[in-house]
């Protein structure tokens, strides 16, 4: 009877999360199937190195912070490639949303572009950088060299190119953070149908499974804080796909038909710049969309887009996305201050200092990386750095409290859950594998050549792991 009832609620939970019918096998989205980090049936390997266990490796043109999207066999990047030609005196544009430039040649790898913003994965600002023109710190130089904005397909099993199109060629807009993020930082989605190819200023793109393009979207120009560069990524339930456009200018929320990219409602935003990806969660069979930022957690009406909650409490600059249980949203934040906090989905109105959040805590909380809900407990960094901490996401009880992982400093991947352990990416390539436990329990440390920033993928018995030149998948030979 224990198995029935286990493998019942498995399925009513696969069912409350997925908004589309997602085998097994898939990581569809930003932070997987369940938008929470989890791979639930995958079996990945624990140990590996550039020697062990590399099932294959590929070079990926350009430069790109995304993670990997699988769905059955194939396996969808996006990157940035240079094309070494500089801007026309004119400052046009090179190609549109609307006008697809040719693919890049075979193999082609430019230098990398001057830096970006959006850290890994798409997640926002990377941390300090230099100082720019006119010494104000951290401030990218303006960009002159024309990208191509590229999405490849791939054979998740053997890595071999099924095809690639570029989706627009032109200079960016906006200058980035060297060695930090990417310009090509915001992960897609795909439903198994299609492929939606997100590039944030530069534009939406939908792709059938084969590459042909089925319509585009021209959101407009974002303009961040301090050259941070990019990061937030869709959201699809269903039918709809969701865009949260959180800068220093216009702020907004939108949601689009997936069949024609057309606008289906579009609400006005009171914050600055956040690299958070919408979270889409059913609750008591009513679709909400819960955004965090700076001024205010807030839950939307799916289909309408009229405001069910809010609350304040999260810190400036956020960048870390929610995670949910079906019950609570877990929401985190870490610069300039901490907060991780846990609020009831049932809530309505402003909830700030009232009894539907849950729990608040205000220690060691991410900046970059997302948070981890796994099996009942909420794992996360804090700050960029490799000092983890586990809590029970019920009641907020700390089970890890701050411990260091000497073997990997810094961190912009987020964690990733799969068969009873939790894996931790760090930029200098090293991968320190834990049991899904109460307290700190090391299974393996394994490490790679590359830096790397896109946070870990699992899918059946492979980890793909994207590093700022290659693309790997890890198996067990």
């Amino acid at each position: 009877m224990n198995l029935v009832l286990s493998l019942r609620t498995s399925l009513f939970t696969l069912a409350a999360t997925v908004p589309f019918m997602v085998p097994a096998q898939n990581w569809p989205q930003w932070r997987g199937p369940n938008q929470d980090g989890t791979a639930p049936e995958a079996k990945p390997p624990v140990t590996w190195s550039e020697t062990n266990n590399i099932k294959w490796k590929v070079t990926i043109p350009g430069d790109g912070t995304t993670t990997p999207l699988i769905w059955g066999d194939k396996l969808f990047m996006q990157s940035a490639v240079p094309t070494g030609k500089k801007a026309p005196s004119s400052a046009k544009e090179q190609g549109s949303a609307d006008a697809p430039s040719q693919p890049p040649r075979d193999g082609f790898r430019g230098p990398p572009p001057g830096g970006p913003g959006g850290p890994p994965d798409g997640r926002g600002p990377g941390g300090p950088g230099g100082r720019g023109p006119g010494g104000r710190r951290g401030m990218g130089e303006k960009p002159t060299e024309v990208n191509q904005f590229t999405v490849f397909c791939l054979d998740r099993n053997t890595g071999k190119t099924l095809w690639q199109q570029v989706a627009k060629e032109t200079v960016p807009h906006e200058g980035v953070r060297s060695g930090d993020g990417s310009f090509s930082a915001n992960t897609g989605v795909t439903d198994g149908e299609n492929l939606y190819a997100y590039f944030g200023s530069e534009g939406l793109y939908c792709y059938d499974m084969s590459g042909k393009q089925k319509w585009a979207k021209d959101l407009g120009k974002m303009k961040l804080l301090n050259s941070f560069g990019e990061g937030s990524s869709p959201a699809l339930y269903k039918q709809t796909i969701v865009i949260q456009w959180d800068n220093e200018d216009s702020s907004f929320i939108t949601a689009l038909d997936k069949t024609t990219g057309k606008e289906l409602w579009k609400q006005p935003r009171e914050e600055h710049t956040s690299w958070a990806t919408p979270l889409i969660v059913e609750y008591q069979g009513k679709p909400q969309v819960i955004t965090s930022a700076t001024g205010k957690i807030r839950s939307y009406d799916l289909a309408s887009g009229k405001v069910i909650w809010e609350c304040g409490g999260l810190t400036r600059n956020v960048i870390p996305s929610p995670v949910t249980d079906h019950e609570y949203a877990y929401c985190v934040s870490g610069f300039q201050g901490n907060a991780a906090m846990a609020i009831k989905l049932s809530a309505k109105g402003d909830i700030t200092g009232k009894d539907d959040v849950v729990w608040t805590l205000k220690k060691s909380t991410p900046y970059v990386p997302s948070p981890l809900l796994y099996q009942g407990k909420l794992w996360y960094f804090s700050k960029n750095d490799g000092i983890l901490t586990s809590v029970e996401s019920k009641t907020g009880k700390v089970l890890i409290d701050a411990e260091r992982l000497e073997e990997i400093p810094n961190v912009y991947a987020s964690p990733l859950g799969a068969d009873g352990r939790v894996y931790l990416v760090g930029r200098n390539g090293t991968t320190v594998v834990l049991k899904n436990s109460d307290k700190l329990e090391k299974l393996s440390v394994n490490k790679l050549d590359e830096k790397i920033d896109a946070s870990p993928v699992a899918s059946g018995k492979d980890l793909y792991l994207r590093g700022r030149q290659s693309l790997y998948c890890i198996a067990e030979k």
